[in-house]
């Protein structure tokens, strides 16, 4: 799906910032933040995979709820000075991107009658 697939993007690009020496002292957010950004593309795989509609809806807006986390997040790498201004923006943009698509297709799953493969037979 191109949404895991921007996710797992944006946890990767987001994964090599944290690797740099801004990092060292800031363990605990960086946990966070590696947390976080996993939670998103986590969230969609497992919603996929649950078969049905209403848990995929589900696990989109926990992902969802996570992108806006890292959001928040890379405000507070802002606050701290702990990344320059052009990587800053670069997962901005990535984040906004993510949420949209989310947020696009939780739409369009609420209004679809298809149930998913788990529920597909029943009335």
């Amino acid at each position: 799906m191109e949404i895991w697939q921007l996710a797992r993007r944006f946890a990767k690009d987001l994964n090599v910032v944290l690797e740099t020496d801004s990092f060292k002292v800031e363990f605990g957010l960086k946990q966070q933040m590696k947390n976080a950004s996993g939670s998103i593309m986590d969230n969609i795989a497992e919603g996929f995979g649950r078969g049905s509609k209403h848990e995929f809806v589900n696990h989109l807006t926990i992902a969802k709820g996570s992108a806006e986390e890292s959001r928040s997040q890379l405000f507070r790498c802002l606050d701290l000075s702990l990344m320059d201004e052009v990587t800053l923006i670069s997962l901005f943009d990535q984040l906004e991107i993510l949420v949209r698509k989310i947020a696009a297709l939780i739409q369009y799953l609420n209004n679809v009658t298809i149930k998913g493969q788990k529920f597909k037979d029943r009335i």
